[in-house]
C-alpha cells in the first residue's frame, strides 16, 4: 500500500465514521483499550486494515494468526475461558463450528444487513466481510479456456496427471470439499479425491505458490480461489502467462467463500470487539479489500477492481453458510482417503 493510500485511507475512515456512534469521529487517546483477534486470515493481507483501525479509533489489535481450522479448534478448547473477542476466519466452516458450540453471540441487527443474507449466519452470530470465488487458474501459453472441464470431476482424467496443483491443507480447499459432501453426497465426494489423487496431483501449502508454479510452466492447472492471481498481475504484469477461469456452473467448485467474523460471547473487550466488526464493514475498509486485495467487497456500493467480474454475475454453488460447518468431517474424509497424513 502506499504511503498516499495510507494516508488517505485514514482521513476518509474518520470522515466515513464521524456519524457513527458506535465509534470515534477521530483517533482516540492511547487507553482507548484493546480487541483480541484470533485471524484465520493471514498478516499480509489483514495486518494493514488492523493498523488502520487502530489509528482511527486509538484501540489496539492484538492478533492471534494462523490457519482457520487451527484456531476453531483452538476455540473450542479453550471455549468461554479463550482470551478472544474477535474470531475472523477465512471460510464459513471455521466459523460455523464455533457457533455450533454457543461460543458466539449474536450481532446487533444493523451490522448484520449491512450484507446480503447469503453472506451471514441465519442466527445472526457471524457477518462475512468479503468474498473469494473459487476458480481454476490455467496456463494461458498451454491451455485456452476451452481445453478446460467444465467443472472439477473432469480433472480426474488420466490427461491432467501431474499437472494440477492443489493445496489439501488450505481452509477454503476444505471448504469446497465441504461443499461437494454437502451437494454431491460423501460417496461422490470421496471418488473425486481417490481420482484426483491418483492423478498424482503437485501438493503446496497455499494458493500464492499455485499461481506461481502455473506462471512459470511448472504445472498447467491450479484449484485456488480468484484474488491470488491479481497480486502477480499487479507485480509483473499483464504479461504474466495465467488467467482465471471462472466454472459458473452453479457447483461446488464454483463456491463463493465469504471470509466472516464474530464476537466471541466470553470476550473481555465487547465493545471494541463492535467498533471492530463495524469498521470492517465501513465503505472505507471495503475499498481497502476490493483495491487491495483483489477481493469481492460485500458492501453495497462498493464496486471490486477493475477486471473481475461482478459478483452477482456469478453463478455460485447454491449452498447456505451454514452447510459448510462440518469441518471436521471434511478432515476426517481428507485422512481417510490420505490426503492428509
Amino acid at each position: 500500500m502506499s504511503r498516499f493510500f495510507g494516508s488517505l485511507l485514514v482521513i476518509l475512515v474518520v470522515v466515513a465514521l464521524a456519524g457513527c456512534s458506535a465509534l470515534p469521529a477521530a483517533p482516540s487517546t492511547p487507553n482507548a483499550g484493546r480487541v483480541v483477534v484470533y485471524s484465520g486470515r493471514s498478516e499480509n493481507l489483514v495486518a494493514p486494515v488492523f493498523a488502520q483501525f487502530t489509528q482511527a479509533t486509538g484501540v489496539q489489535v492484538e492478533v492471534r494468526y494462523g490457519g482457520t481450522a487451527e484456531l476453531a479448534a483452538t476455540l473450542l478448547e479453550e471455549g468461554r475461558n479463550s482470551p478472544a473477542d474477535v474470531f475472523y476466519a477465512q471460510d464459513p466452516g471455521g466459523l460455523g463450528a464455533v457457533a455450533a458450540a454457543d461460543l458466539l453471540a449474536p450481532l446487533p441487527e444493523d451490522l448484520l444487513t449491512q450484507v446480503a443474507p447469503q453472506f451471514r449466519a441465519e442466527d445472526g452470530t457471524w457477518v462475512g466481510i468479503s468474498g473469494r470465488a473459487r476458480v481454476v487458474v490455467y496456463n494461458t501459453e498451454r491451455l485456452r479456456p476451452e481445453d478446460l472441464p467444465q467443472d472439477v470431476r473432469g480433472f480426474t482424467a488420466p490427461r491432467w496427471r501431474g499437472k494440477i496443483g492443489w493445496a489439501p491443507t488450505n481452509a477454503s480447499f476444505q471448504a469446497m470439499v465441504t461443499a461437494m459432501r454437502q451437494m454431491w453426497g460423501e460417496e461422490e465426494t470421496r471418488a473425486w479425491l481417490v481420482g484426483m489423487q491418483a492423478n498424482q496431483p503437485v501438493v503446496f501449502e497455499g494458493n500464492a505458490p499455485i499461481v506461481a508454479a502455473v506462471g512459470n510452466g511448472e504445472i498447467e492447472v491450479g484449484l485456488v480461489n480468484h484474488y491470488y492471481l491479481y497480486r502477480f498481475l499487479r507485480e509483473q504484469g499483464e504479461s504474466f502467462p495465467a488467467r482465471n477461469y471462472f466454472m459458473n456452473n452453479g457447483g461446488p467448485d464454483s463456491l463463493v467463500l465469504v471470509s466472516g467474523i464474530g464476537r466471541l460471547a466470553g470476550g473481555k473487550n465487547p465493545e471494541n470487539a463492535l467498533k471492530l466488526i463495524r469498521f470492517l464493514l465501513s465503505p472505507v475498509a471495503q475499498q481497502y479489500f476490493a483495491g487491495q486485495t483483489y477481493e469481492y467487497p460485500l458492501v453495497a456500493g462498493v464496486n471490486p477492481e477493475r477486471g473481475l467480474p461482478p459478483l452477482e454475475s456469478l453463478t455460485g454453488a447454491a449452498i447456505p453458510a451454514e452447510q459448510l460447518a462440518d469441518l471436521q468431517g471434511t478432515l476426517n474424509l481428507l485422512h481417510a482417503t490420505g490426503i492428509l497424513p
